[in-house]
C-alpha cells in the first residue's frame, strides 16, 4: 500500500535518521463511517482500543463510534478522557480495582469467570453485566481462536448453570467475541445469526431478559495484498427488536489509517542476502515477527546524502528489511524485490495503523522510540 501523497510529504520533512508513525485521522472517519454503513440495523458500533491507543486516534474514533471498547484500567482513562458516550469493559484478568473503576464510569462489563461475576456482585447495587461465553463452533478462521476451543476467554457452557446463579448481579445478555483477523464476510454473517439464535435459546431455557447480543470484533485485513472483509453480508442479518447487537471492531477501521517508516542506515550483502538495516524494526511493529509473515514496503526516496563517500546501494534484487536490534529475528519483510534502495531512502510500511506500536517491545536496547505524527 502506498502512502498518499500528504503522507509522503510529512515523512520527508523528518530529520535524519527518520523513524516514525503517521496517523491520518481523515482515514479513520472515512473507514468508520463504512463500516457502519455495512453493519445491521440497529446495532452498537464500538471501537476495540486495544488495535491502536493513541489518544489523538482514540479521540477521533470515539466521536465516529458509538462508544469504546476497552481491556485495562489505563485504556479506561483514555475511554474517559476521549469522551466516550459508551464504554465496555472486558478481558479475563480484571482487578478488583478494576472493576470497581468500570462502574464507577457507568461501563457496562463483560464477565468472563464466575469468580470474576461474584467480585462484581461484592462491589454492591446489583448491576446488569454481560457474560463471556466459550461456546463451541462458530465457523470462523482467522489469526487467533477465542472460542471453541480451549483458551482463557469466557465461561465453558457447561458452567452456565452456575454463572447465571450467581446472586448479586442482573445478567442481560452474552458476549460471543470468536475470531480475530477473519476475512469471510459470509461466514461472519452466519456467526452473527447463530450467536443471535444461540443467545436467544440460552436466556429463554435460563430465564434471562436478553437485552445485550455482543460479537465482539474479528474484521480483517490480509496484510499481504490490500483486501479487506466483505462486509456487505452483514447488512442482512435481521436484529430482533429491543436488542442491542454490539460490534468491536478495532484491526479494520485504524489499520489502513496508519503507516510505519525507517530510514535505510546501511545497506549490505553477506552470504548471498542482502540487506536493508533500519533505524527501526520489531520493537516498534512487532506484528511481522509475531505472526511470521513478511509486512510489504515502498521505497521512499530522499535525495539527501551527507556524506564524502558513496552511497550504500541494492538494485534491481531482493531484500531482508531487518532492524536495528541485536538478533537476527528483527526483521519486518524477507525477499521482496527493489528496483533501488539506498542508504538513507525510507522504506514505508502501509497497514500498520493497528496492533504496531502498541503491541511491541519497546525498551529492548533502549533505542529511540519513533516520532508519532497525526494528520
Amino acid at each position: 500500500m502506498r502512502p498518499p501523497e500528504h503522507v509522503r510529504r510529512a515523512l520527508l520533512a523528518l530529520p535524519s535518521p527518520a523513524c516514525a508513525y503517521v496517523y491520518d485521522i481523515a482515514a479513520l472517519r472515512a473507514r468508520a463511517a463504512s463500516v457502519r454503513a455495512a453493519l445491521p440495523v440497529p446495532a452498537s458500533f464500538l471501537y476495540a482500543v486495544k488495535a491502536n491507543s493513541h489518544p489523538d486516534v482514540v479521540a477521533a474514533l470515539a466521536g465516529e463510534c458509538d462508544g469504546l471498547e476497552v481491556a485495562s484500567g489505563g485504556e479506561l482513562r483514555l475511554a474517559r478522557a476521549a469522551g466516550a458516550k459508551r464504554i465496555v469493559f472486558g478481558g479475563p484478568a480484571k482487578t478488583d480495582a478494576e472493576l470497581a473503576a468500570a462502574l464507577s464510569a457507568g461501563a457496562q462489563i463483560n464477565a468472563e469467570s464466575i469468580h470474576e461475576l461474584h467480585r462484581i456482585a461484592a462491589l454492591g447495587g446489583r448491576p446488569d453485566v454481560v457474560v463471556r461465553v466459550n461456546r463451541p463452533g462458530g465457523g470462523l478462521v482467522g489469526s487467533h481462536t477465542m472460542t471453541g476451543t480451549p483458551t482463557p476467554f469466557g465461561i465453558d457452557p457447561a458452567a452456565l448453570p452456575a454463572a447465571l446463579a450467581v446472586p448479586g448481579v442482573n445478567v442481560t445478555g452474552f458476549h460471543l467475541h470468536a475470531v480475530s483477523n477473519n476475512l469471510d464476510g459470509a461466514a461472519h454473517a452466519a456467526f452473527v445469526e447463530s450467536s443471535l439464535a444461540w443467545s436467544a435459546e440460552t436466556a429463554a431455557r435460563f430465564g434471562i431478559d436478553l437485552r445485550v447480543v455482543n460479537v465482539g470484533g474479528g474484521f480483517g485485513v490480509d496484510y499481504l495484498t490490500d483486501d479487506s472483509i466483505d462486509l456487505s453480508p452483514l447488512s442482512r442479518v435481521a436484529v430482533p427488536p429491543g436488542l442491542d447487537l454490539v460490534f468491536e471492531p478495532g484491526r479494520l477501521l485504524a489499520a489502513d489509517a496508519g503507516w510505519y517508516a525507517a530510514e535505510v542506515l546501511d545497506v549490505k550483502t553477506t552470504h548471498g542476502r542482502t540487506f536493508a538495516v533500519l533505524r527501526g524494526g520489531t520493537h516498534h511493529f512487532r506484528l511481522p515477527a509475531a505472526w511470521g509473515y513478511n509486512h510489504p514496503f515502498t521505497v521512499l526516496p530522499v535525495d539527501r546524502w551527507p556524506y564524502a563517500h558513496p552511497r550504500p546501494t541494492a538494485t534491481d534484487t531482493a531484500i531482508d528489511a531487518v532492524g536495528e536490534l541485536c538478533t537476527p529475528r528483527d526483521v519486518l519483510c524477507r525477499g521482496r524485490h527493489v528496483d533501488l534502495v539506498r542508504a538513507g531512502d525510507l522504506l514505508v510500511f502501509g497497514r500498520t495503523g493497528a496492533y504496531g506500536w502498541d503491541i511491541s517491545h519497546h525498551d529492548f536496547l533502549r533505542h529511540d522510540p519513533p516520532r508519532f505524527i497525526v494528520v
